[in-house]
């Protein structure tokens, strides 16, 4: 099964983006996934191809129409059971947990905000799923997108050369990633913690451990009080 992604958007030039390149970027040309960035303008119905007004009550910016973006969600999703996604930063942050699920499924649609927003009532009507990236607000939807698909894309079957890499990272355990060394042993005075040169792979792992709870503690403590998963 291809993981489809379909992206509306103002700016549908923003894509592939870097998702073209790298392990993302073969893994696009395999066919291991797929990527169809729509113009949301197309689905504009006057002469000026209008897709956003002023917002209802007043105030600064625009909103994006409910009946242009109704209609361009209909047309790509039609009988289709894809989660639409609406990235926004009033949306559910997202998690490695829910990366984990889009994966596994047939693919996305994912709606790129711009202006103030979109309608209500087309994220109501079409059961939109709001999604952020983070506490800070973006130029658009694009960027946001493109982070989502790479988190998502990564961790499709075949995709990673090593795919115990996508195992011990930060999230996967419900814990921040230990920290890495390589050659050379020493470096501008700094060596590699001898543990880790000692062949000794329980010790290794329960450094690894240890160091990933610390950094946790030290930078996402709010993750320790989480069940760690297995």
């Amino acid at each position: 099964m291809t993981f489809r992604a379909t992206i509306l958007t103002l700016y549908p030039e923003m894509f592939p983006g870097h998702l073209g390149a790298s392990l993302s970027g073969k893994a696009l040309e395999r066919g291991q996934w797929s990527i169809e960035p729509v113009q949301i303008r197309d689905f504009a119905e006057d002469k000026h191809r209008t897709v956003d007004d002023t917002p209802a009550g007043g105030g600064a910016g625009m909103v994006l129409k409910p009946d242009v973006l109704a209609r361009a969600i209909d047309r790509v999703s039609e009988n289709d059971d894809r989660p639409r996604l609406l990235m926004s930063p009033r949306g559910r942050p997202l998690t490695q947990e829910r990366v984990r699920e889009l994966a596994a499924g047939p693919g996305v649609v994912i709606v790129c905000g711009r202006f103030e927003g979109v309608d209500q009532r087309v994220i109501d009507a079409r059961g939109l799923e709001e999604v952020s990236i983070g506490d800070y607000i973006l130029s658009g939807g694009e960027p946001a997108a493109l982070t989502l698909l790479d988190a998502v894309v990564r961790i499709l079957p075949g995709v990673m050369g090593n795919e115990l890499s996508g195992v011990y990272e930060s999230f996967e355990g419900g814990l921040l990633e230990h920290p890495h060394y390589t050659r050379p042993q020493v470096f501008e005075g700094r060596e590699i913690p001898a543990v880790l040169t000692s062949g000794n792979h329980g010790a290794i792992a329960k450094w690894r451990e240890a160091e990933a709870r610390r950094l946790t503690a030290e930078r996402r403590p709010d993750l320790l009080n989480q069940p760690v998963k297995k």
